[in-house]
């Protein structure tokens, strides 16, 4: 069939960001779909159609970065939203829509597509938006606040099925009166030929300005508000430049420059910003990683979060620590591949890693379980079968 994907943050591996949409593309190619990428690119010069390893994508050019204020990043939502509806009328032939939030507005020319052109569409809750800027104080005001959770509704309402990346944004979906039938949960996805254990590229440490023989403990991917990076900041002060434990920033985003203003204003040596790396070399650097820890804000609806820097870390074999009381805590604790620490207690963060630190072989325990559960149930060779399965199941050319 032919599928129109819209996913306002399409990435590839060469690219830093989050790569889910770039392996289901692939999957659902290998599978005979024909499938239209409609996304943006911030770099470009201008809008553009090219292709990408078979995905036929377009690309608009509409600046965005995390560190925008709240309202410059509402016109950067609105006008993908807008112009993604108006180039998506013109794509003919189309059999299904694929919508991958967020932003919630994704969901917009999905619904035009249903409604004008009885297109079925397939939405997919990244995060549950309006909840999560709600909850994070972004959106106060009590009437857009109904709108949004109007529109939020009508978007699961009207769409013909619903994937939900954790088992609590499934429930956010089916609280709002979605039935059970309607909703498939499939989590963020492992990717086992991209991060793996091996031999530490000890070079790159080096090049890096970092010490091979320390032990060191990496946070990857997003420096957004809601991931609540502070408290690692607060940990590192209770470290006290512990000169055997290096802390690693990996990434970028809009609490950046105020978490590196503390540290020097604190005198910390051992806390790296090293920016923001493609895939292949990510790998690399959390591989020469003895610990990878996924941090947010202390919020309930955050932890509902399935993020990637967690999977890529099973996939490298690495213990992992947690700091979010939700799905996460429980899936590394069953699992027997890392720890659960208070966020709002920075003390207990400092304790693990002095622990750690001192215990190889708690390292590679967890390590291994980490490897394993990766290959086993989370990778991306598996998830991607589990949402193509979800995609030939629909009643493609209905309206249902």
């Amino acid at each position: 069939m032919n599928i129109l994907y819209i996913h306002q943050y399409f990435r590839t591996p060469a690219e830093p960001g989050p790569t889910r949409s770039y392996w289901v593309c692939k999957e659902l190619i290998k599978q005979g779909h024909k499938v239209t990428m409609l996304t943006t690119n911030s770099s470009i010069e201008k809008s553009h159609r090219r292709d990408i390893e078979g995905i036929d994508v377009i690309y608009l050019k509409i600046p965005y970065d995390n560190k925008m204020g709240m309202l410059k990043r509402l016109i950067a939502f609105l006008k993908f939203m807008f112009r993604s509806t108006m180039l998506a009328f013109k794509e003919k032939n189309v059999d299904l829509v694929i919508a991958t939030s967020t932003p919630l507005t994704i969901g917009f020319p999905a619904l035009m597509l249903k409604r004008f052109k009885k297109l079925p569409y397939l939405f997919e809750v990244r995060d549950l938006w309006p909840e999560v800027p709600i909850q994070m104080g972004g959106i106060k005001n009590p009437l857009i606040i109904k709108m949004a959770v109007a529109f939020e509704r009508a978007i699961y309402k009207h769409a013909t099925h619903i994937i939900a990346l954790s088992p609590g944004m499934a429930d956010g979906v089916k609280s709002a009166g979605v039935a059970d039938s309607k909703v498939t949960m499939i989590p963020n996805m492992s990717k086992i030929d991209e991060f793996w254990p091996r031999e530490r590229n000890e070079q790159l440490c080096k090049d890096l300005g970092l010490r091979p023989e320390s032990f060191k403990l990496i946070h990857f991917g997003s420096l957004g508000l809601a991931n609540g990076a502070n408290t690692i900041v607060d940990s590192a002060i209770l470290l006290n430049n512990n000169p055997d434990i290096d802390i690693l920033f990996v990434g970028g985003g809009s609490t950046k420059d105020v978490l590196e203003s503390r540290c020097v204003e604190a005198g910390l040596t051992n806390v790296h910003f090293l920016g923001k790396f493609p895939m292949k070399i990510m790998s690399e650097i959390v591989n020469f990683c003895d610990v990878s820890i996924v941090s947010f804000m202390d919020l309930p609806i955050l932890y509902t979060n399935s993020p990637n820097k967690l999977f890529d870390s099973l996939s490298a074999g690495k213990p992992i620590i947690v700091n979010s009381a939700g799905w996460t805590k429980d899936l590394v604790e069953q699992n027997q591949c890392g720890y659960y620490v208070n966020p709002n207690k920075p003390q207990e963060l400092v304790d693990r890693l002095l622990e750690l630190s001192r215990s190889p072989q708690i390292i590679a325990d967890m390590g291994t379980q980490s490897r394993k559960l990766a290959e086993t149930k989370l990778d991306k060779s598996i998830l991607c079968k589990q949402f193509c399965e979800v995609v030939k199941s629909l009643p493609v050319g209905k309206t249902a």
